[in-house]
């Protein structure tokens, strides 16, 4: 297993950045990083498969079942999930992190799912382009107001320029509550249809209800102070009280998470303890007390990260008493195998990863780290077997870093275009547009006309960034 941190998605970017940015503006801090056009997100074969286990069955009855929607993971601790377009869903490690129970985690995704279902994003777009005529016209007004008032000078001068500027602030807030009455809409039609998904799937909306109830008491703090995920989705009492109505009245109500979902989400948050927190803190938050098997797994990889001799040593025996304990987990050999690959002990985890992936033989990103631990164990003899697990990987799964490492193999074997070509897919993945053009005619000029690489180069040279705004 390892953590693929910043995972760049051009088009989602364009999309904070333009046309959505009224409704992402609330989350707080995501406006910034897209308009850097860099989402951190985080790749994990084990947490991503927990996560499409919650979401399949409420994508399922929300009629989503083949429209390919991807819960995301991005690497920020505080508690937020929100969707961008119809075929994504984004929750943050912290909410993960902070969810007690699996029914919490899928009571949010089912309220995300009601916006996708519900075409909430189209609407907002519709309502943004629709006011903006109307913004237009008022910042001209108030701007025309302000020059006036620039020209005629002194005190009459600034009465007119400050009436200029409340032109400008009233217009703005006029929409900006136009739009932000519609959204209050959307969240309660999203509360519905996720009780209505929990319904349909035999769970309870409980855990929806503890997410709100959680941050009600925000309401009232400063929005400087309020997390993100109060300020996207605001929780007025009466609509809470419509809510806690609707979860008491459903017939499971009582209904309670598997104990072995709940272990499965137990070892989640321990994991991301383990790998985005300070050894200090896992230690803190799991003590040597605790005996179970989530606990160990965050210490076992809170010791590898406290560094120092024999580190790496102590923690490979700490997973290896988990492997004892559960020899089916596929997951724990993906750790030890990592722990390995990053201490350059490529040679050693190749039998661990090999393992990972006879275990779970579906998940691309364990094909990828085998991919990985091959190709730079300085064995040629691998080589043939990177490129095969790599393109395989390729097939379910649109990965950067498969790509890079697919060029990294071919340069090896001396194929410049089908390296350059690999290259071009990576930058494209990762949101380079020019680079990605840059290496896509490149490669395209000595790749074979009309072969299945050469289309793919040409549909990056000839690509436009869609027009959001």
């Amino acid at each position: 297993m390892r953590f693929h941190s910043i995972f760049r998605m051009a088009a989602l970017q364009r999309a904070v950045a333009g046309a959505l940015c009224a409704w992402v503006l609330l989350t707080g801090w995501l406006p910034q990083r897209a308009a850097a056009q860099n989402l951190p997100l985080i790749r994990d074969s084990e947490i991503e498969e927990l996560l499409n286990d919650y979401a399949r069955p409420i994508f399922k009855v929300a009629g989503l079942g083949s429209a390919r929607v991807q819960v995301r993971i991005v690497k920020n601790d505080v508690f937020n999930a929100f969707v961008l377009d119809g075929r994504n869903v984004f929750v943050h490690t912290g909410t993960l992190m902070q969810a007690n129970t699996p029914n919490e985690v899928i009571g949010v995704l089912a309220h995300e799912t009601g916006h996708i279902a519900g075409g909430h994003m189209a609407a907002l777009r519709a309502r943004i382009a629709k006011d903006q005529t109307r913004a237009l016209l008022t910042q001209i007004i108030g701007i025309g107001a302000m020059v006036a008032g620039g020209v005629a000078g002194g005190d009459s001068g600034r009465e007119v320029m400050g009436g200029g500027q409340a032109v400008l602030q009233g217009g703005n807030q006029v929409i900006m509550r136009g739009i932000l009455s519609e959204r209050r809409s959307q969240e309660s039609a999203a509360d519905q249809a996720g009780l209505q998904y929990l319904n349909a799937t035999k769970q309870s909306g409980e855990g929806m209800l503890t997410t709100f109830e959680r941050f009600q008491q925000q309401e009232y703090v400063s929005d400087q102070y309020k997390d993100p995920f109060v300020r996207s989705h605001p929780v007025a009492t009466d609509r809470l009280a419509r809510l806690r109505n609707l979860v008491d009245s459903s017939p499971y109500v009582k209904a309670k998470d598997p104990p072995a979902l709940q272990l499965r989400h137990d070892l989640m948050r321990a994991k991301l303890s383990g790998y985005l927190e300070r050894p200090s803190l896992v230690f803190n938050r799991y003590p040597a007390k605790d005996t179970t098997l989530p606990a160990r797994y965050a210490r076992a990889i809170a010791t590898f990260f406290q560094g120092g001799s024999g580190a790496l040593e102590a923690a490979l025996t700490q997973m290896d008493a988990l492997i004892r304990e559960q020899p089916q987990n596929a997951y724990f050999y993906e750790v030890k195998g990592d722990l390995l690959m990053r201490s350059g002990k490529m040679q050693q985890a190749i039998p661990f990863m090999r393992q990972a992936l006879k275990l779970a033989p579906e998940s691309p990103l364990i094909r990828v780290q085998l991919a990985i631990a091959l190709q730079q164990s300085d064995d040629p003899a691998t080589l043939n077997e990177s490129i095969t697990l790599l393109r395989k990987a390729l097939i379910d799964d649109q990965n950067a870093q498969a790509y890079r490492m697919l060029a990294a193999a071919y340069y090896k074997q001396g194929k410049g275009p089908e390296a350059d070509a690999m290259t071009a897919q990576a930058y494209f993945l990762e949101g380079n547009l020019k680079q990605s053009q840059i290496f896509a005619k490149r490669a395209q000029s000595k790749l074979r006309a009309g072969s299945p690489e050469w289309i793919k180069n040409d549909d990056i040279i000839n690509y436009q960034p869609p027009d959001l705004d």
